[in-house]
């Protein structure tokens, strides 16, 4: 940031605490030298040739919540251009009912993403705790340890500190702090899931009538076994008329469970809509020998991602052995997700494709974000132990950074009662080592037929994996240094020419 940039930050306290923070910054500074200047709730102090703007949201120790809430929004809406940061003060290390609910009001009213921007100061008064409790700690710990203390005569040094803390949660956001787009967007997701949490409650309570009516109905059932014969045609009308008001319940549920699922497709296809750019994407591509499953894992994630359950498995044929690159995309949650399907891109001395090489990563952008590498339960030969040497060799050794194993199950017999983590335990000295090399990630995919149930779960936990690897790389894709992001484009395009342009794709995953 530049030196003569005004930072503004929103204080959440009340008046006895904001009173202190000024004596305390008052306090540090000689007369001469006076540098905090007041503006009503408003206060700048200037440090090192920066002005910060403090404004306070005058809170009284009677407000209730929602007068709280709408003065935070005004202290919010009186910063034209947002704030840097949201300061809540506490007294000497001492984390007061009061102010967790002014947290819990904070993150109603401006989203849990202002929990993003927050940094808790403690002002000492020589009365602080010697430790913190744990639920001040489990705050700090959400707001990624920004803490710091507020004592005097050193207030203006640590003011300084505090400055830098802002400085640094800005640079690794990437962004100039908590601005009104910020809190527009906020507002938009709560009333989505305020819409959301209203339609599931309607299915709740048809539910509920169901389950009491069929209470109701069990309780006649034992009064008609010890009725008069005679009473017969008199019961039978009665069960007739609460088959009927059965149907009716029912009907109404599984209409509520339909506009529940209309609801959340409707969202999915709106941010597909709005948000059509490379960081909505991530892509997968798989390696492993042939005849490893890659193409039937490839198909039972798209089966499950269009909630497709044939009944006597995903087909009757196995698929063909892959001979070129295909690429294939997926609907999932809030991102698309590409996967490329690919033929052995080395032999057998491990002399690479090149031009299958180029065809994967230009079939895998905007990434590729993760390499899976494909082996099947019960099978590790020397080709595949060293799968992930001939990767790095030809895309970068820190491919590995970017690597999960998926372990395969192709057998029809029964269901397998050994965990895939009690393999692993047991496997080859070789394979525990291909693992540990791939961070220890690893999942597993039943492929077997007559195990079509158990897949579902499955899909999602290797998706959840997929997810989190991503996340932990920033979203990034791995940079593979050997081609430029030119060449990779045009060849994409030429593929898409030849395949008119089109992928196979549109499929979306319930969240069950």
């Amino acid at each position: 940031m530049s030196g003569n940039m005004r930072q503004a930050m929103l204080v959440i306290s009340t008046e006895d605490e904001w009173s202190s923070l000024v004596s305390l910054l008052e306090g540090s500074v000689p007369d001469e030298e006076q540098q905090l200047s007041p503006g009503g709730s408003v206060y700048n102090l200037v440090l090192d040739d920066r002005m910060i703007s403090l404004h306070h949201a005058d809170l009284k120790e009677d407000m209730t919540g929602e007068n709280i809430s709408k003065v935070m929004d005004g202290c919010f809406t009186s910063c034209k251009d947002g704030v840097n940061t949201f300061l809540l003060l506490i007294q000497g290390g001492r984390y007061t009912p009061r102010q967790m609910q002014l947290v819990e009001i904070l993150q109603a009213h401006f989203g849990v993403e202002a929990l993003k921007y927050l940094v808790i100061v403690s002002l000492e008064d020589g009365k602080a705790v010697h430790l913190l409790d744990d639920v001040l700690l489990d705050l700090i710990n959400t707001c990624d340890g920004r803490f710091c203390t507020m004592t005097s005569p050193s207030a203006r040094e640590e003011a300084g500190v505090l400055v830098s803390m802002v400085d640094n949660m800005l640079i690794e956001s990437g962004s100039a702090g908590y601005g009104r787009s910020v809190l527009v967007e906020a507002k938009r997701r709560g009333n989505e899931d305020a819409a959301m949490r209203m339609l599931r409650q309607k299915v709740r309570e048809a539910k509920e009538k169901v389950q009491a009516f069929g209470r109701v109905v069990s309780q006649r059932e034992g009064r008609r076994a010890e009725e008069a014969k005679d009473l017969r045609e008199k019961h039978d009308e009665e069960r007739r008329k609460e088959a009927a008001e059965r149907r009716q319940f029912e009907t109404k549920k599984d209409s509520l469970e339909e506009a529940v699922v209309s609801h959340r497709a409707t969202l999915h296809l709106q941010m597909k809509l709005e948000d059509n750019d490379d960081t909505k994407k991530m892509s997968v591509v798989l390696l492993g020998l042939s005849g490893s499953g890659k193409t039937s894992a490839i198909n039972l994630i798209l089966e499950r991602a269009s909630n497709q359950f044939p009944i006597n498995g995903s087909n009757d044929e196995d698929p063909q052995s892959t001979l070129v690159c295909e690429r294939k995309e997926v609907c999932t949650a809030e991102r698309r997700l590409i996967l490329v399907d690919t033929p052995e891109l080395w032999d057998e001395d491990g002399v690479e494709n090149l031009q299958q090489v180029k065809d994967c990563l230009a079939l895998a952008l905007p990434g590729p974000h993760v390499y899976l590498l494909v082996l099947q339960v019960g099978r590790f030969t020397q080709g595949e132990s060293v799968i992930l040497t001939h990767l790095q060799r030809i895309l970068g050794k820190d491919a590995a950074e970017h690597s999960l194993v998926l372990f395969v199950h192709m057998s029809q017999g029964p269901p397998r009662s050994q965990r895939i983590h009690n393999y692993v335990a047991g496997a080859h000295a070789t394979l525990q080592e291909l693992i540990r090399r791939c961070g220890s990630r690893y999942y597993e995919l039943d492929l077997a037929k007559t195990h079509n149930a158990l897949s579902y779960h499955q899909v999602r936990e290797l998706l959840s994996g997929i997810n989190k690897l991503v996340a932990s790389h920033g979203g990034r894709a791995h940079a593979v240094k050997r081609f430029t992001a030119q060449e990779l484009q045009d060849r994409k395009k030429m593929i898409e020419d030849m395949k008119g342009g089109t992928w196979e794709s549109n499929f979306q995953l319930k969240d069950g």
